[in-house]
């Protein structure tokens, strides 16, 4: 019971000796591109200032969604 317990239990490197198998090569750290914050703020500022609309056009969707979705929900439950 004991020996097929510690079989189960095994790590990979000492199965992998156990088996014959050489040691798995290791990977290679991946470098993410980095995050420019300041570059980003730039290409949104232009683009509001730009397009000066967009922030209503938002809030106005977000306002339809809310009260679609309040309206949704009292005519699913029976309020009003």
């Amino acid at each position: 019971m004991h020996g097929y317990n510690s079989v189960l239990i095994m790590g990979e490197a000492k199965r992998r000796k156990n088996l014959g198998i050489p040691p798995r090569e290791k990977t290679e750290d991946i470098n993410l591109p980095q995050f420019d914050k300041k570059a980003i703020q730039q290409k949104v500022r232009s683009t509001l200032y730009k397009y000066p609309v967009i922030p209503f056009v938002i809030y106005g969707a977000a306002l339809l969604i809310l009260i679609g979705g309040l309206f949704f929900v009292f005519k699913s439950l029976k309020i009003s």
